[in-house]
């Protein structure tokens, strides 16, 4: 879980972590994390940003219907394209129009989606007289490019292309510093305790930086200063004399 409070850099805390079989795909271990946050803290994440290739469309599904979690990826290579889908991040009506992202009606659970560019091709289509310029499509009509949040949103765009590199450089970084990468582990229960020791050193540090007077500045220290001599002071003595 990505905790904003510290802005100096990117803190990544674990929520739920699995000791698996390496035969276990990772994607199965989403839907039992989610019940496992739920039953442990009372709480899910709204939003869960995943690997393309690790999470099956009736998993997220799962979890839109049942816990209200909208699960983003990027499309598999081998998926196809729906309508009004043009690429994975651009949406268009039947003559081509692009169309932005309006939001999502709770009450009747659909999207909306309409024409907000002023460039639009709306005033020379044969259509406009009977063109509403808005239109919604439900959830289920596309677990990834629509769900609760499509891919063409801007929030789902910044997610995928900014969020979701932290992962792996942030697991990387973690597992050089406690030097999980210099052994190999064949024990399933060798490794439970592994992993419970990892989580608790990433946790404890995340709490001596969230404790910690956070400086505004990461240069600060570096820029040059000019002692004060208190002349200020005197001046004013002077005055009051």
């Amino acid at each position: 879980m990505w905790l904003p409070e510290y802005s100096d850099a990117v803190l990544l805390v674990p929520l739920v972590s699995w000791a698996a079989p390496a035969s276990v795909p990772e994607g199965f271990l989403l839907v039992p994390s989610i019940y496992r946050c739920r039953q442990k803290f009372g709480w899910v994440p709204e939003i869960v940003v995943g690997d393309l290739g690790y999470i099956e469309q009736n998993r997220k599904r799962h979890l839109r219907e049942k816990f209200g979690v909208a699960v983003v990826t990027k499309m598999k290579s081998d998926m196809t394209i729906k309508a009004p889908f043009e690429s994975w991040n651009k949406v268009v009506c039947d003559q081509g129009q692009s169309l932005a992202w309006l939001g999502f009606d709770h009450r009747h659970y659909e999207h909306w989606f309409g024409v907000e560019q002023t460039d639009s091709l709306c005033g020379t289509c044969w259509k406009r007289s009977s063109c509403p310029r808005e239109f919604n499509f439900p959830p289920e009509h596309h677990e990834t490019l629509l769900g609760l949040l499509p891919l063409n949103s801007k929030v789902a765009q910044r997610l995928l292309k900014q969020c979701r590199s932290w992962i792996e450089a942030t697991q990387s970084y973690d597992k050089n510093q406690l030097g999980l990468s210099q052994f190999f582990l064949n024990s399933l229960r060798l490794t439970w305790i592994c992993s419970l020791l990892a989580d608790s050193v990433c946790l404890l540090r995340a709490l001596v930086l969230l404790e910690k007077k956070q400086n505004s500045n990461l240069l600060k220290e570096l820029f040059p200063s000019q002692s004060t001599f208190g002349f200020d002071s005197e001046i004013d003595s002077q005055i009051e004399k």
